[in-house]
């Protein structure tokens, strides 16, 4: 694995990096997951994982991320783990720095006719970009990936038309690390498929990327395409939703109940303020963007419940949801859910007493 390093001081180290006797040491880390949601995969190639040929992930979790009881249990596609030194000396200026920690690829389980073979992903070089150093602070970028376990059909232009090659899957990650110890982590880039979940240094889950994008990514994410060739695709991320929302959506969709899903395309309008309505929103792809009066108030991702004031308040929708991006939502009734847990998240939602959907 590169590792790159910077060192700034007054003395020779064995390994030739310059560096003061008396230093700090400071480290960051930020990972990222990436999982194959259910929702996340549409068309004839749901086949293979709806006849149970190949598996879905279930969510990761949201504390304590263990990557290595996650891997062994093939709980992930891949990750992406950045971690990172900064030494500062006694006059508070970067003496020496550099990555630690780097990809980490998974496997996919195919089960035919009662026999399970494990394919492995294929790994390709972390690329780990020179440490930029700022005005009391340093920041670390971290692409890592690979191609995905089982190889897929593709077409192509030249013989024999066909290439037996799955596309790449990548995360890029930003870790700045200031000289007083505080870390600043951004998901950057990322592949459009499949789902991207970002952890901080105490393995609690921080962002996620807010869309998937199966067809763009099966069609398009071949060699200069990627950051091994000359581009990375710009990550949408979307805050974390709330325990109570976890909780709502495992109910939603594992209750045993039949649960409407629609698609909506950017820009449409889910709901329209000022119309009657009793249905919530649970956002399984996409960003959705709340509006009210014509100001924009907040956006969201996968896992946000929307949609509950107007049930609550027995009136007309307060405000007006629309689709950032392209969105799958689930529909589901408001009678179907506590109207505690409801009263609850609307408290959550409410933005300084402004009226939100």
């Amino acid at each position: 694995m590169p590792v790159s390093t910077l060192a700034i001081g007054t003395a020779m180290t064995d390994a030739g990096f310059m560096t003061n006797e008396h230093t700090t040491r400071h480290e960051g880390l930020v990972t990222s997951l990436s999982w194959i949601p259910s929702e996340a995969i549409e068309g004839a190639q749901r086949l293979a994982f709806d006849s149970g040929i190949t598996h879905y992930d279930p969510p990761p979790p949201s504390e304590d991320l263990d990557l290595e009881a996650l891997r062994i249990a093939d709980r992930f596609r891949f990750a992406n783990e950045l971690r990172a030194f900064v030494e500062v000396d006694a006059a508070g200026r970067v003496a020496d720095c550099g990555y630690e920690g780097g990809g980490l690829m998974g496997s996919t389980t195919v089960r035919v006719a009662g026999l399970h073979h494990k394919f492995e992903a294929v790994q390709l070089p972390d690329l780990q970009r020179e440490p930029e150093i700022g005005d009391g602070w340093v920041r670390f970028v971290q692409t890592t990936g690979g191609r995905t376990g089982l190889p897929a059909p593709r077409r192509v232009r030249r013989r024999p038309f066909i290439q037996w090659q799955a596309p790449l899957v990548w995360t890029t990650l930003s870790l700045t690390v200031h000289v007083d110890g505080r870390t600043e982590c951004a998901l950057t880039g990322a592949s459009r498929f499949p789902r991207h979940w970002v952890y901080d240094r105490n393995g609690s889950l921080s962002h996620k990327s807010g869309l998937t994008d199966f067809k763009d990514w099966y069609r398009l994410s071949f060699g200069r395409h990627t950051p091994w060739g000359d581009q990375d695709s710009e990550a949408l991320v979307t805050a974390v939703e709330t325990a109570l929302e976890r909780s709502l959506s495992a109910r939603v969709m594992g209750g045993g109940r039949k649960v409407k899903i629609e698609k909506f395309h950017a820009g449409a309008t889910l709901a329209k303020q000022g119309e009657k309505g009793t249905e919530v929103f649970l956002v399984l792809d996409g960003v959705i963007r709340v509006e009210h009066d014509g100001e924009r108030l907040a956006e969201y991702g996968p896992g946000a419940l929307l949609g509950e004031r107007a049930h609550l308040e027995e009136g007309a929708r307060t405000s007006t949801l629309e689709a950032v991006t392209a969105c799958r939502v689930a529909v589901v009734d408001a009678e179907q859910l506590e109207r505690s847990d409801l009263q609850e998240l609307s408290e959550g939602h409410r933005r300084e007493d402004q009226a939100r959907y």
